[in-house]
């Protein structure tokens, strides 16, 4: 996690399959219970477009699905629709699914135009450092319980 080099990286293991995972990351009624409401919309075809819509239905994030390899790989430009920030390339996100004995590791990569992609707070780091972490703890509680985690304020974290 380091903002000055444009990257944020995270890797968590999930007591579950490929398939439930993958079906979680790209399931709108999955993602809705994890991603503090938001619902993923995508035929997660490459080139197509991915959204994500809140609970009053409007959209929050947008992007293109750049890769996607079934229960291995989704790979997908991100960026938040309220963002004014003129980028030469979208944000991308990409995460890699590794089948463990009885897990599954989750490894994403958040990745900038360049270094120095945040110069402060106000650029997005720090939402993006709480923001993912507190999305995958949601997901791996989930499909490890049953259950996601309390609702959580990310600011003031």
């Amino acid at each position: 996690m380091n903002p000055n080099n444009g990257t944020f990286a995270y890797a968590t293991y999930i007591a579950t399959t490929p398939e439930k995972l993958w079906e979680a990351l790209t399931t709108g009624d999955f993602t809705r219970k994890y991603w503090f409401g938001r619902e993923v919309r995508s035929d997660w075809e490459e080139g197509s477009a991915v959204v994500f819509v809140d609970e009053s239905g409007q959209t929050t994030d947008a992007g293109t699905v750049l890769k996607c390899e079934p229960y291995r790989l989704l790979s997908y430009t991100l960026k938040c629709v309220h963002d004014d920030t003129e980028y030469v390339r979208q944000p991308t996100v990409t995460i890699r699914l590794i089948p463990m004995e009885s897990a599954v590791k989750l490894v994403l990569k958040h990745e900038w135009l360049s270094p120095g992609a945040f110069r402060g707070e106000e650029d997005g780091f720090i939402g993006i450092d709480n923001g993912w972490p507190a999305i995958l703890s949601n997901l791996k509680s989930l499909l490890e319980t049953g259950r996601a985690l309390p609702a959580v304020t990310l600011q003031d974290h």
